[in-house]
């Protein structure tokens, strides 16, 4: 972790230093132009009396190096935007790396009660394991990103090659740093992707018209013909005038027609720029692993890269933009046709691209969700890829802590289970490190699954569907009880088991809405029917009868326990996870404590 700290923080005293020097250099080309405009004003006047030409040459001398210095300017201007990002980049990992990952977007709005463990987890939202993962720049890698953590993989092999993608993407800092500095100058939104389907569905008003087509080369010849007749006296000069009206109104007719069709694609020329460069990044990677190879395989189109044709049609799109100048349409109308000519290379792009475009924003997307995963990886060099095995089940583990804990604070514990059924019947008293345990576990299975490093020593597992119940709520909106909506989830996991599919279940207090006698019995009775299934995993409960279940089931329940130790009228917390069922209770011991009398 030093490394990762010695790394982000000499990257930001660099970029500091660099931004400094380009500020000071944009100042002095500001304040050499504002001296070649006040030197051309002075010579103007002294030399006032001259010929024209004396003093074309002059505003010449002046013009050439000042235009020359703002070429200079706006390149500095950029360079400065970019450190500026690059230097905001660094500063939030560093801030990532201590924990606060306010910085980053955590898709609250992903988040769902209904989902099988992403609210029990804490997987979306603020301060959430998503949040300090997402280091998308792209809606499609916040997309694929955030599906990957709600459908995490179930395959070995699917899972070892994104381990790999990762581990090389991991060593490619500087890549993933470009990446994401050029995305975040202009950082894509939900909407976007709307734009270019609605783009990418827009009908064909001109591009398959022979009229049109053939109308937008009449324009310029007949005005190349008629300048050479005019400049012969071959035609009167006032033919410009009724040419000039002519052109305007043929080209005004399609003026509505041409409107909805910008209105519907405006905006755009940023985004393509930007996911262009993007690609380009990509497709400049000489990369080793399978997965890599075919993302940037399928940026190619015969043998054509994807940056350069969405950079072409950015460039269409900025064309017709000028419409946005009224005199530069004005005059490019007239002469050009120039709506209808750029809107007709659009339709004609758009008729040639069209099956491709999703396959570039796929993989676009599948690289921005592996760069964020790559950096997860870059950040914690202690955290190992865990070894997935063939049979269901297993998940044996060692030194397993949990990602959001701090790591000098976090204590971490291990977990067997080598075959199915098997359960881990998990007591002990309140804040005694029951619940935290359950989510250390859940995290890093999904961490597993989804192909990322996991917070442990080691880890063994097998890749089966995650389902957790430890935070069920009531519904008012729905008229559920707290009880009602706790039977739906273990129904729903009872549904699934039957239904043939691998679950690692974990639970947290089964029934905890229904009166003692019925939550015993029923959790007794869930228990068994869950070894009858064959299934696997977690279940935490203050209910020690539970814990006798282990004498009827020796080869399928094992109880372990979280203690709570009181010394010199003092509670303490080892966190430590001990074989057995609980020894110690504390509530009566923390009501005494806050002056409730038992």
């Amino acid at each position: 972790m030093k490394k990762v700290y010695t790394f982000y923080q000499g990257k930001i005293d660099a970029l500091s230093e660099k931004l400094s020097k380009l500020k000071r250099d944009i100042h002095l080309i500001g304040s050499a132009r504002l001296l070649l405009v006040v030197g051309a004003v002075v010579c103007l006047w002294i030399f006032r009396q001259e010929g024209a030409w004396i003093l074309t040459m002059i505003g010449a001398v002046f013009l050439l190096p000042f235009i020359g210095l703002m070429v200079i300017h706006n390149k500095l201007f950029r360079n400065k935007e970019y450190t500026e990002s690059h230097l905001e980049l660094n500063r939030n990992e560093l801030m990532g790396l201590n924990y606060d990952y306010s910085a980053f977007d955590g898709a609250k709005e992903v988040s769902t009660p209904e989902h099988s463990f992403g609210l029990d987890l804490d997987l979306f939202g603020d301060c959430s394991l998503f949040q300090s993962i997402n280091r998308t720049v792209t809606f499609p890698g916040k997309q694929f990103l955030s599906q990957w953590f709600i459908h995490p993989l179930t395959h070995k092999q699917q899972i070892l090659n994104r381990q790999k993608a990762i581990q090389e993407l991991s060593e490619m800092t500087e890549v993933r740093q470009r990446f994401y500095v050029l995305g975040k100058i202009y950082k894509g939104k939900q909407n976007d992707r709307d734009m270019i389907r609605r783009l990418m569905d827009s009908p064909s008003l001109f591009a398959k018209s022979i009229f049109w087509n053939v109308v937008k080369w009449v324009f310029p010849l007949t005005w190349l013909v008629v300048i050479v007749l005019v400049s012969f006296h071959l035609l009167p000069a006032t033919i410009f005038t009724w040419l000039t009206l002519a052109c305007l109104l043929i080209a005004l007719s399609q003026t509505k027609k041409v409107n909805v069709f910008h209105n519907s694609i405006s905006k755009m020329e940023k985004i393509l720029i930007s996911y262009s460069h993007l690609m380009k990044v990509i497709e400049q990677q000489p990369f080793q692993t399978e997965e890599l190879k075919r993302i940037a395989a399928e940026l190619t189109t015969h043998n054509q890269k994807a940056s350069e044709i969405i950079k072409q049609l950015s460039g269409y799109l900025g064309k017709l933009d000028q419409r946005y100048n009224i005199a530069a349409a004005f005059v490019l109308n007239v002469l050009f046709l120039w709506d209808i000519r750029q809107t007709i290379q659009i339709e004609k792009w758009i008729s040639q691209h069209v099956e491709n475009m999703e396959e570039w924003f796929h993989a676009l997307g599948k690289f921005d969700a592996l760069s964020s995963l790559a950096t997860f990886r870059f950040n914690h060099p202690d955290y190992v890829f865990p070894i997935i095995t063939d049979t269901y089940f297993s998940m044996i583990g060692k030194g397993l802590g949990h990602p959001l804990m701090h790591r000098d604070l976090c204590v971490k514990n291990d977990i067997r289970i080598e075959h199915a059924p098997y359960f881990l019947i998990i007591t002990g008293a309140n804040m005694a490190g029951k619940s935290t345990y359950l989510r250390t576990v859940g995290v890093n299975y999904l961490l597993a699954c989804v192909g990322a490093p996991v917070y442990a020593d080691e880890l063994t597992l097998y890749p089966a569907q995650l389902v957790t119940s430890l935070r069920t709520a009531d519904s008012l909106v729905n008229n559920e009880s707290y009880f009602f909506a706790e039977l739906k989830r273990l129904k729903m996991i009872i549904d699934r088991l039957q239904s043939g599919e691998e679950l690692f279940i974990i639970l947290d207090e089964i029934l905890k809405g229904t009166n003692s006698i019925d939550k015993q019995k029923g959790s007794i009775a869930l228990m068994k029917q869950l070894i009858s299934q064959k299934a696997c995993g977690i279940i935490a409960t203050h209910d020690l009868v539970l814990g006798t279940l282990e004498k009827e089931f020796p080869n399928e329940i094992k109880n372990f326990r979280f203690e709570a130790d009181i010394t010199d009228n003092e509670l303490t917390f080892s966190y430590q996870l001990r074989e057995g069922i609980a020894q110690n209770m504390n509530a009566c011991f923390l009501m005494k404590k806050m002056g409730i009398t038992i």
